[in-house]
């Protein structure tokens, strides 16, 4: 069976965005030539679900192609119905069957890029198995935090840590069965 990941960069104090959805202290950590193991990590998905803010901002900063490469399949995860584009699908539905849907079929892994609703949706209902989260060096003290109130208790296990001297630490966790 597949399995969902979430491969994410936080603030220290668990912020993966600063006020109005901004995303800039991300460039704190920019260094020509590292991708702290994004391509490696990308290689082994083939389908990507994520919010409509966070890909709606990816879109704006850096094009379409960076999710919709056609090799794999997005999910945007919307209430508000549009067409599809490419192999970009908007997705209205229920999103727990959305995952165990694609979780059944054959293919590689599926990526949850965010943002914190649909993460915090996906913990819920216990569906996301893999958390590699990098941890930016900045106290950003308000924004839109990573981990919401309210949803199980869950076991996770430490799998990796690495550092990085940008100060970027990186830490990979799966869930505990």
């Amino acid at each position: 069976m597949r399995k969902i990941s979430l491969f994410i960069a936080m603030s220290l104090d668990g912020y993966i965005a600063q006020p109005n959805d901004d995303l800039s202290f991300l460039k704190l950590v920019e260094k020509e030539g590292e991708d702290y193991g994004y391509a490696e990590f990308t290689s082994t998905i083939d389908t990507i679900i994520i919010g409509r803010k966070t890909y709606d901002y990816v879109v704006n900063e850096i094009g379409a192609s960076h999710y919709d490469n056609g090799q794999r399949d997005i999910y945007v995860i919307t209430r508000t119905e549009r067409p599809k584009l490419g192999r970009t699908t908007f997705y209205t539905g229920d999103i727990t069957e959305l995952i165990k849907r694609l979780k059944s079929e054959n293919g590689k892994n599926i990526y949850c890029d965010g943002g914190a609703e649909v993460i915090n949706e996906l913990l819920k209902h216990d569906l996301i198995d893999e958390f590699v989260i990098s941890i930016i060096p900045i106290l950003l003290g308000n924004g839109t935090k990573l981990f919401k109130d309210g949803r199980p208790e869950q076991a996770i296990e430490l799998v990796t840590t690495k550092t990085f001297e940008t100060g970027l630490t990186q830490l990979h966790y799966k869930r505990k069965k």
